[in-house]
């Protein structure tokens, strides 16, 4: 390729290598120079511009840039050199991707479909060692990527690249060899294959069933993020014969993959949990995992079915290394002892996500997500306090804060107002932190205000209404790890059925001084269009997000 200054006269069919102001025009850089375009400069009263010229063996950077994304999704079957073009023949089956349209150089790769991004590392730096003028960058191997995300782009630095380079690139990085023959392509994705899992939790006299509840709360989590399912959930004693019993029920209903949480940690391949596996029929294949957390994995068979003796981080939706096992086996990949040798690199985590013992106030400032439950209206359609009558036998309120207590958010604070004793009493014994609001007649913005304001250093917060029963710890548990994965503290996560938006809302620590700025008988829909470009949504099949009591009649209607 050359390039430098040429006479505006000579540069019909050059490519301007910088953007120029003609008169009113902009003709950017990267364009190929047309008769009306050497007019519009010589108006201008330029006399000459900087420009490349292709010479005969080189191809221009869109069609190099398609033809190195092409060979990373399709079968490319050659580049001809005499003739400067591409063949493709049909698309490579289960690669996961699809291509954007090329231009200025770049040709964009993403997903197609849900799924973990896999590279071959060794492939993309060969790619990229080719020329300095070819450069392919993905995401880290082993990612889960959604639909239409960007895993790859190749982008071409100059105007130009040698043919020959571009070829050399494209049989680097294809699906099959010179041959034709298939070979491990360089990047795909792994589609997820929906999964009904099974769990043993073991518990000693003392455990505290609300922990089991939030341990499988945080489970479902994050089989729903891979479209699988926890089907059955089995507690029992922290025994051998018991947890063999329990893993044989969840094989014979076919559950895959099986996972065991113990109460103690499992610590050797004679511990409980491995040996229940040996007794029920199964054989364990690998004990132990360098990343941290999540050294204390078991992997095993019982079966066709996969079994994960999970380590104590699972409890948490902070990314460990279950994480990295889980997603393979739902992606149907391999897990070979060598690949988890290779996880060392880069598996210590963030200190940040490591479930060391702190006391709550620290654990808090790291990271975690409160609930503040708003009871303190005045419930004037009901004639009496609605948040007090009862439902199945306690309180409409009791079910809104059991929700939240049964969830990872912590603290859980109570936002009283009207018949403020009544209330408190309702809640007797429960580990919760009231805060009274002496403006609630107001309406709901200072009870939002004054709860926000209770939680302390958090990185987000889920504003739950008194008033829906119906709301369960499994729903703020998808809202939770949708926060997670969104890795923004300005993020806000609305739940929706049928199209329609519900409650809970969890927001994200930097709202927090617009919801402190609220004021009236609102709540927080206008931060929520204002902020719009921040929210995630959140599809929950279910109709309980949108039922709250407001009338005698809806209170009848939830009772029958």
């Amino acid at each position: 390729m050359k390039l430098g200054p040429v006479a505006v006269g000579d540069a019909i069919g050059a490519v301007l290598v910088h953007t120029t102001r003609a008169g009113g025009r902009t003709i950017t850089k990267g364009t190929t120079l047309l008769a009306a375009d050497v007019d519009a400069l010589h108006a201008a009263g330029l006399t000459e511009v900087v420009c490349a010229r292709i010479e005969a063996d080189e191809l221009d950077e869109n069609t190099a840039a398609a033809a190195i994304a092409a060979a990373l999704v399709r079968e490319l079957t050659r580049v001809d050199l005499d003739e400067l073009a591409f063949e493709i023949l049909g698309t490579a089956a289960g690669i996961g991707l699809r291509v954007d349209a090329e231009k200025t150089g770049r040709a964009n790769v993403r997903a197609a479909v849900d799924g973990l991004f896999v590279v071959d590392e060794a492939a993309i730096t060969r790619a990229n060692s080719i020329d300095e003028a070819i450069t392919i960058a993905t995401l880290s191997d082993s990612r889960p990527v959604r639909a239409g995300e960007i895993v790859a782009t190749v982008k071409i630095i100059p105007f130009a690249v040698k043919a020959r380079e571009v070829y050399a690139a494209c049989e680097t990085v294809r699906s099959t060899d010179v041959r034709n023959e298939p070979r491990a392509p360089a990047i795909r994705v792994s589609a997820w294959v929906p999964r009904r899992a099974g769990l043993v939790l073991t518990q000693f006299p003392s455990t505290v069933p609300a922990i089991l509840d939030r341990a499988t709360a945080a489970l479902r989590t994050r089989l729903a993020r891979v479209d699988s399912e926890l089907a059955k959930d089995i507690r029992v004693a922290h025994e051998i014969d018991a947890v063999a019993d329990a893993i044989k029920a969840l094989a014979a209903d076919g559950c895959d993959p099986i996972m065991a949480l113990g109460a103690s940690a499992i610590m050797d391949r004679r511990d409980v949990v491995p040996a229940a596996l040996r007794r029920a029929g199964g054989e364990v294949t690998r004990f132990g995992m360098p990343v941290d957390p999540g050294n204390l994995l078991l992997l095993g068979t019982i079966g066709h079915a996969t079994f994960i003796g999970l380590p104590g981080c699972a409890r948490s939706l902070a990314r460990s290394g279950f994480d990295w096992v889980l997603e393979r086996v739902i992606a149907g990949l391999p897990i070979a002892a060598g690949s988890i040798a290779k996880l060392g690199v880069g598996g210590l985590l963030d200190e940040a996500a490591r479930p060391t013992p702190r006391d709550a106030k620290e654990r808090r400032a790291r990271g975690g997500v409160a609930a503040v439950v708003l009871a303190a209206g005045k419930a004037s359609r009901m004639g009496d306090n609605k948040l007090l009558a009862d439902l199945d036998g306690r309180p409409l309120v009791h079910h809104a804060v059991s929700a939240a207590l049964a969830s990872q958010a912590r603290p859980v604070v109570v936002v009283t107002g009207n018949d403020a004793d009544r209330v408190r009493a309702a809640l007797d014994g429960l580990d919760v932190t009231f805060v009274h609001n002496d403006e609630y007649a107001s309406g709901m913005a200072s009870s939002l205000r004054a709860g926000i304001a209770a939680v302390g250093d958090v990185a987000g917060a889920l504003v739950c209404l008194g008033d829906m029963p119906r709301v369960t710890a499994d729903h703020l548990a998808r809202l939770i790890g949708a926060f997670a994965a969104a890795s923004d503290e300005g993020a806000i996560v609305v739940p929706t059925c049928e199209r329609k938006r519900g409650n809970p809302v969890l927001w994200g620590r930097r709202r927090f001084a617009e919801i402190g700025a609220l004021s009236g008988d609102v709540g927080a829909r206008a931060l929520i269009e204002r902020n719009a470009d921040r929210v995630t949504w959140v599809a929950v099949d279910d109709p309980a997000i949108l039922i709250d009591v407001d009338t005698p009649d809806a209170l009848d209607k939830l009772r029958s």
